[in-house]
């Protein structure tokens, strides 16, 4: 079984792990009610998706 001649530093491991970063999810204003929401979903505020309401929101008029 194969085994590394020498143990990788705490350098060369950190500089490979440099990319295992999250990143923050891509928020967009709704045209309806202009709350926060990620792209490509129905807004939880106010139900609307591309114009249409698509769902009925409880404590909405």
């Amino acid at each position: 079984m194969a085994l590394p001649k020498r143990k990788v530093s705490k350098q060369r491991r950190n500089k490979r792990r440099t990319h295992w970063k999250l990143t923050a999810p891509n928020l967009v204003e709704c045209p309806q009610c202009h709350e926060l929401k990620l792209s490509h979903k129905v807004c939880s505020n106010c139900g609307f998706y591309k114009g249409k309401q698509v769902i009925a929101v409880e404590g909405q008029e």
